[in-house]
């Protein structure tokens, strides 16, 4: 078993508070957004053998498994994270595999460097993610009736917007919301932000519902993302409560803490409420404009003691564990590669005792006994894969 040292992505959004609080060590007054648990180049996990993608690299087999690199490759199919947001992240889809795949292929002919601003496609994977909340955790997911948007945007009384309401109220669901999502992202700069400014002071003095479109607004005055949003499913998780982000599905978090887990992919494509790179055209081409419900995620317990987030992908499975002080130790030992994370008391793997914000990476077939530690309640959440 070996304990992981990971690292926390200091990236503008993140809380400056949450992550040190869950860690209990003191905050640097810098935003803390996201601790990274995985052998993702960009901030693989460290082990006392190495870091994770180079153990994994130097004998896939033994570290992964034989079924999970004849299903996966090489190499970890997950990215798990501690996510602390403090500010709204961008509003954004992700792609499926088939359109990452393509895309990224048309980047690579075309020259575009990997870390080129312009870059929509930066690997073949397609992201499919799920949040689940630790603390009170708000976003945006997935499309509203085309009805309901249009009596949001209609109780704002902004007359900028009233071609809005019509486009929403006269055409079928994914014509309605394909032409208004394109007229908001398309219209010129200038006269967009005039309208979101305007719509943001009538949420600010209508508060209720319309306060967290106000507070987008602070955090990006003028932005698109601000009206794209009012599109969408206003969704508040509890602790414990999780959503399941497919291919298409715009998305954004506002404020909270959560654990995530992903395919191992770093394909965004943003809509707004962010500074960096937007690619009209292409985003169009990804999102689907399906009206949806958030489908809040509960976990289903089984008789074991683990609470399971059912998703209907492969590349990872989560799920939880809640011990009671002395409870019977629980036997985790599978074929498949495996990162363990304490969220809250203390908990004993093998031999080794996690702290909240503690992790550790169990190769494949290793055995892993869980327990709660002496006189300690704990919570466990256990990232895999399905093979």
């Amino acid at each position: 078993m070996d304990r992981l040292h990971n690292t926390v992505r200091p990236y503008a959004w993140g809380s400056p508070t949450a992550i040190p609080e869950l860690l209990g060590t003191a905050p640097t007054g810098e935003p803390q957004a996201e601790l990274w648990m995985g052998a993702h180049p960009g901030a693989p996990s460290r082990l006392d053998r190495g870091a994770l993608n180079e153990v994994i690299a130097a004998d896939p087999v033994h570290e992964l498994g034989s079924r999970t690199v004849a299903k996966f490759g090489p190499r970890l199919p997950f990215l798990f994270k501690v996510l602390a947001a403090g500010a709204p992240l961008s509003l954004q889809v992700h792609p499926d595999l088939a359109r990452a795949k393509e895309g990224f292929a048309a980047e690579q002919r075309a020259g575009i460097p990997i870390d080129a601003a312009e870059r929509n496609y930066k690997d073949a994977n397609h992201k499919p993610e799920l949040i689940c909340a630790l603390t009170r955790f708000e976003g945006f997911c997935g499309f509203r009736t085309p009805r309901d948007a249009a009596r949001t945007l209609a109780g704002l009384d902004v007359d900028a917007l009233k071609p809005y309401v019509d486009l929403l109220s006269a055409h079928p669901e994914e014509a309605a919301l394909r032409e208004v999502l394109t007229a908001v992202l398309g219209a010129e700069p200038g006269e967009m932000a005039a309208t979101v400014d305007e719509a943001a002071a009538a949420a600010q003095r209508l508060g209720g519902a319309y306060a967290p479109y106000a507070r987008l607004a602070h955090h990006f005055p003028g932005d698109p993302g601000v009206l794209a949003s009012m599109l969408m499913n206003y969704v508040e998780l509890h602790p414990g409560e999780a959503l399941f982000l497919g291919a298409g599905v715009p998305h954004a978090y506002l404020d909270g803490l959560g654990v995530e887990i992903m395919a191992n992919s770093d394909n965004v494509l943003r809509c707004g409420l962010t500074p960096k790179h937007v690619d009209v055209p292409e985003l169009l081409r990804v999102v689907r404009f399906e009206a949806r419900d958030p489908a809040v995620l509960r976990p289903e317990a089984s008789p074991s003691g683990e609470e399971v987030y059912d998703t209907p992908i492969d590349e990872f499975r989560l799920s939880r564990y809640l011990l009671a002080p002395g409870a019977t130790a629980q036997d985790l030992t599978i074929e498949a590669p495996q990162i363990l994370l304490c969220t809250a008391g203390r908990v004993t793997v093998n031999d080794m005792t996690l702290a909240p914000g503690e992790s550790a990476f169990a190769r494949a077939g290793e055995t892993v006994a869980l327990s709660a530690a002496d006189g300690h309640t704990g919570t466990l959440f256990r990232a895999t894969v399905v093979i």
